[in-house]
């Protein structure tokens, strides 16, 4: 399975309608790949905060007609990053869609672990409360978006779901750029998958993005990494590799769930 991943920059100077443009020809450059991956909040800017409430469409909105139309003409499944979503209630969701080689909406996820501590987007935006993977030929892919990265609870949950391949979009902080590589090298390892993680490039909002976006084999090695600038990886990735990393290293039939607390009560429970 080929695939790219486009590193997209979102500076301030550019308009929505403008980068939805450019990221639609940017997929159709990939027409040799069998799935394309863009970042999250591509449009607008994962900081873009005040942006969020102007800039929201419904699912079948303008990103996912432009997308639609690019992943047809490229002939690819493709994971359009995220946008933000205005839910019939008026709710916004940070939700992320899946783009089949015919244009058909195929899946949404809605990001559950929402950024800010109380501010911007933990605030904005409503949490998703299910987990997301979607069958492709030679891979089944579990979706994960920026901060949910630090979550591998969540992972283990998409392992669970039959997950070989996990997609994390992001718009992550150049400023913790180490902790992107760590925990995209961790999550691989751990769950024995491979790892696509596509991340913003620019600066938006005053935020500098951090850009490197890289592919992770199931031993946790990098197969490929780009720079801060916008930048398209592309990897083949080899569809058996997890299945035989999990038999010759099969830690994951090792795990013990269920465990209790001194007090008895099960570890993570309140």
């Amino acid at each position: 399975m080929r695939a790219s991943l486009i590193q997209i920059a979102v500076n301030e100077g550019e308009s929505v309608a403008s980068r939805r443009s450019r990221a639609a020809e940017l997929v159709r450059e990939q027409s040799g790949s069998d799935l394309v991956v863009l970042p999250e909040l591509w449009t607008v800017g994962a900081f873009a905060y005040e942006q969020f409430e102007t800039e929201a469409e419904p699912l079948d909105g303008p990103t996912y007609e432009a997308m639609s139309k690019a992943a047809r003409d490229a002939g690819v499944w493709l994971h359009a990053g995220s946008v933000v979503e205005r839910a019939g209630d008026g709710s916004l969701y940070n939700t992320a869609l899946v783009l089949s080689p015919a244009g058909e909406l195929a899946a949404t996820y809605r990001k559950i672990h929402r950024f800010g501590f109380d501010q911007g987007e933990a605030v904005l935006m409503s949490p998703g409360d299910s987990l997301t993977t979607v069958t492709l030929p030679e891979q089944t892919l579990g979706l994960a978006t920026c901060y949910d990265l630090r979550f591998p609870e969540l992972f283990r949950g998409l392992v669970d779901a039959g997950a070989t391949t996990m997609v994390v979009s992001a718009g992550w902080p150049a400023r913790r750029r180490a902790h992107w590589t760590l925990l995209n090298r961790a999550r691989a390892v751990e769950d024995q998958s491979y790892v696509l993680a596509c991340a913003l490039a620019g600066t938006h909002a005053g935020v500098e993005q951090s850009g490197h976006s890289l592919v992770v084999d199931p031993w946790g090695e990098v197969l490929a990494e780009a720079g801060p600038g916008e930048d398209v990886l592309t990897v083949d990735l080899d569809p058996r590799k997890v299945a035989e990393t999990r038999e010759q290293f099969p830690a994951l039939k090792d795990r013990v769930l269920g465990l209790h607390t001194p007090g008895g009560a099960p570890a993570g429970s309140s």
